[in-house]
């Protein structure tokens, strides 16, 4: 397939594409006529970059799994780069849920001490 077809079947643009050729990501193949030319597994390598992504991975984090797909692995998260990436993503998701918990807390504890109503506008008695 060409590249509008492969962007179209992968919710992406042709842009979005090329970019990630030129980072290394997508295979640069040409047919005879010079039009970049794609196949099945690159739409497979495609789906499981954007499916990282919205997981909340850098495109720079797809690399091992996309390198195992590569290597012919059905899953591009059974090699021992891809797990790797997947426990610092874990890592990283635990230290922001703890962030969080604590933001969480304190606004608690700041809106038990103001009795947990919400405080009335200066201008009129209005509600904030």
């Amino acid at each position: 397939m060409r590249i509008g077809e492969l962007a179209a079947r992968a919710g992406t643009t042709t842009r979005t594409l090329r970019y990630y050729e030129s980072r290394g990501l997508l295979p640069a193949r040409r047919g005879g006529n010079g039009y970049r030319t794609y196949d099945e597994s690159d739409l497979k390598l495609l789906r499981q970059i954007r499916t990282l992504q919205d997981f909340g991975f850098d495109l720079e984090e797809t690399r091992p799994f996309v390198e195992c797909l590569r290597a012919g692995h059905p899953e591009g998260d059974a090699c021992p780069a891809s797990i790797a990436v997947y426990r610092r993503k874990l890592d990283e998701l635990d230290a922001l849920i703890g962030e969080l918990q604590a933001v969480r807390a304190e606004i608690g504890v700041r809106l038990a001490g103001i009795g947990g109503e919400p405080p009335l506008c200066e201008l009129g008695g209005q509600e904030l």
